[in-house]
Order: C-alpha cells, then structure tokens, then sequence
C-alpha cells in the first residue's frame, strides 16, 4: 500500500512541476483539462504551507551516511557536491575495492557488491533518461536505496554543449536535472553526492543552489586527505583531515 502511494506522489510531484510549453506540445489536452489536472494533483500532493516547527520535525527524517571517518562525517550533509585537484580521486567504482571495504567492517563481500548499483551514461540526454530507471528502481524497492552518487555531474554536459553559445541550453538541461534528482532523494530521504574535477567548483548557481554542501579536497601528507568546507548554509568554515586506506576511507592517523 505505502509502495503504490509513493509511485502516486511522484507521478503527482511530476506533474505539477512539468513545464505548461512543455505541455501544450500534446495537441489532445486542452488548457482547460491540463488546469483541472493540475489542480487534482496540488490537492493530492498538499502542498501548502508548513510551520518552521513541522518543517524541524521532518528534518528529523533525513537519512545520513557515514563516510568511515567521524572527523569527515562532521563536515558533510545530506546533500553535497566535491571538487579537487586533478590525481586526487573522489570515487573509486571498482569491485576489488569494496570488497576490501567489505572485509574491513566484516561484511559478506558477495552480499555487499549486490547491494551496489551501477550504470554508465554516455550523454547528457541519455543521463537524463537514466532518472526514469532510477525513480523506477526506488519504488520497486522503497526504503531500499540510501545513497545516490553522480560521477560526474558535469562532464558529459560540458562535451555536450560547448561554447558560450550554448551555455544557456546547458544550465537549463542541468536545472531540469537536479530538479528531479532532489525529488527522487526528498522521497524517502536520501543521501546525494555530486562529483566534479577542477580547483574551482564548476556548474555555475545552479548546481551551486541544488547543492546542500560544497567541499573542497586536496592531497595531504602519505594517505591523509584534507576536506574543507567551501559553501555550506548552516556549517561553519571548518576543515576536516581523513585517510584513504585499503579499507576505503578511515580517521586519519596522528
């Protein structure tokens, strides 16, 4: 029952965001009957207002991933976006490396690389359609998928679009993105981490405002790696020194 109203309200969520010139591309639906639809589903999303009490109280919902080192959880929120110096990897997706993540917290290796989705998108567009599985694959399962991560969020729009010529075009695909990747994590609440390459963050204000918490990344000594918080609404500027071990990330040590 909780499965068929959660697929309710993303249809619903889904259509009270859509786009009217988007809509008025289906010749069928007259203005009048795309208004009722659309009042159908305000009344079935009730989305009114809410006190900063209640607001407070659903916070208290928010699921939290720990990242394996209790002086980097302190820095990250629910939903955040990295960027680093070239050679310093944010995310490894290799099979050999969880399992030894698996063995470090005594985990059955088989079970955990099951537990591990994985797909590759060849162009921004084809990234976009990839939402549908996802979205798909979260009501299949509810309450299943904790952590959503994006490796790379920019690149294949940046070989996409180039030129200022279409730097438009761009940031209006990528606002429709992230757009529908907070929906799909404020459904039940999950984790999303957004990686990107250079010094500087990149994507502009809109991923900027779609991010929670932006961190910056550089090498330290040996293992050691040093976050640092770069823009954060309720985090104050702090840094953070952790280890990349083969057992994934751990405390760094003194």
């Amino acid at each position: 029952m909780m499965e068929k109203a959660t697929a309710r309200d993303q249809v619903v969520e889904e259509e009270l965001s859509d786009q009217e010139e988007n809509v008025a591309d289906i010749k069928k639906l007259k203005s009048a009957g795309i208004c009722t639809v659309k009042e159908a589903a305000a009344k079935l999303a009730n989305a009114g207002f809410v006190t900063a009490l209640e607001y407070s109280d659903l916070r208290k919902m928010v699921f939290r991933v720990s990242s394996g080192s209790s002086e980097l959880d302190k820095l990250t929120g629910e939903t955040f976006a990295m960027f680093n110096y070239q050679s310093l990897q944010k995310t490894q997706n290799r099979p050999d490396r969880l399992r030894e993540i698996a063995d470090r917290f005594n985990l059955d290796q088989n079970a955990m690389l099951d537990n591990v989705l994985y797909c590759r998108a060849y162009t921004s567009e084809h990234q976009y359609e990839l939402m549908d599985s996802v979205a798909a694959k979260f009501h299949e399962e509810p309450g299943v998928f904790k952590l959503m991560i994006i490796d790379s969020i920019m690149a294949l729009f940046r070989v996409d679009f180039s030129g200022r010529g279409e730097l438009a075009d761009r940031q209006q695909k990528l606002a429709q993105m992230l757009s529908r990747l907070q929906k799909l994590s404020e459904d039940d609440s999950r984790s999303r981490s957004f990686q990107a390459d250079p010094k500087k963050p990149i994507g502009g204000h809109i991923l900027a405002h779609a991010s929670t918490t932006r961190i910056s990344l550089r090498k330290g000594r040996g293992e050691t790696r040093i976050a640092k918080i770069y823009d954060s609404p309720d985090l104050p500027e702090n840094e953070a020194t952790f280890a990349v071990t083969s057992g994934g990330v751990a405390d760094a040590k003194e």
